[in-house]
């Protein structure tokens, strides 16, 4: 039997999602907690791997099992006891014994999180950013969208087939000033950066999201992303963004899960 599982975790505590030798990571703290209730060693299979100090407020993965789960509200609280603090299951459903967290997600959504202004509670969730021109960052994140070749925002040597992506959402909105209950710091505007696509290569959000501050930076005019597209060059993009205000925020399928 199979089953989804769908989780949050915060990753500063974390060396990425999958597991390697010697470094704690959230599939290997999963898979322990699993196998420590099931009496058996438990593979997990995640839908996506985030890289170290990126966090999910959803991510999902599946594990399989002989036998049914006899009562999966219990499980999920004795999971809960054993993953420890920075990770949380919400929900075990069984699914179709052919179904699979990876390759049957449809699309992949992230939120890149940044805040202008002075506040001790953003941090260490939200990057403080300078001023930036949203709009012209908007501009150039439009002219990314489509299915394109995204060698210039993956990091080097992956063992991927392809760097082709379908990049559907790309764009900077700007949150109420009371979304976080904070609404008495005066002077801090908060923001977060959508981007949705079917698949994304490693370090590609983050790569994005540092050439767009680029652009807002006026170092750079919105439609030179695509000269950095054409060039198929990482050397080509801008730096790497801080992972900790990175969320994988959203996984889709063509069943409920």
């Amino acid at each position: 039997m199979r089953y989804f599982i769908t989780l949050a975790y915060r990753g500063a505590q974390f060396h990425g999602w999958q597991v390697q030798p010697n470094q704690i990571t959230v599939q290997s703290r999963l898979e322990d907690a699993l196998s420590t209730l099931m009496r058996r060693k438990v593979a997990v299979t995640g839908a996506g791997r985030t890289d170290t100090g990126v966090n999910a407020s959803m991510m999902v993965a599946h594990f399989d099992t002989d036998e049914p789960l006899q009562n999966p509200d219990n499980f999920i609280r004795s999971l809960n006891s054993l993953t420890g603090q920075d990770i949380a299951v919400y929900r075990i459903k069984e699914v179709h014994p052919d179904a699979h967290a990876r390759f049957d997600a449809t699309s992949r959504t992230y939120h890149y999180f940044a805040h202008r202004g002075y506040s001790p509670f953003d941090y260490p969730l939200s990057w403080r950013m300078p001023q930036l021109d949203i709009e012209a960052m908007n501009q150039a994140a439009s002219l990314m969208l489509g299915v394109r070749d995204f060698t210039s925002f993956s990091k080097l040597h992956t063992d991927v087939k392809t760097n082709i992506c379908d990049l559907r959402e790309a764009r900077w909105v700007r949150m109420p000033s009371d979304s976080l209950g904070m609404d008495y710091q005066e002077g801090v505007e908060r923001y977060v950066f959508i981007i949705t696509a079917d698949r994304f290569l490693r370090n590609m959000v983050r790569a994005v999201v540092g050439t767009l501050v680029e652009v807002g930076r006026h170092k750079m005019p919105p439609e030179g992303i695509l000269s950095i597209l054409e060039g198929k060059d990482r050397c080509l993009a801008g730096t790497s963004m801080p992972a900790h205000a990175l969320f994988l925020a959203d996984i889709k399928y063509p069943y409920p899960i």
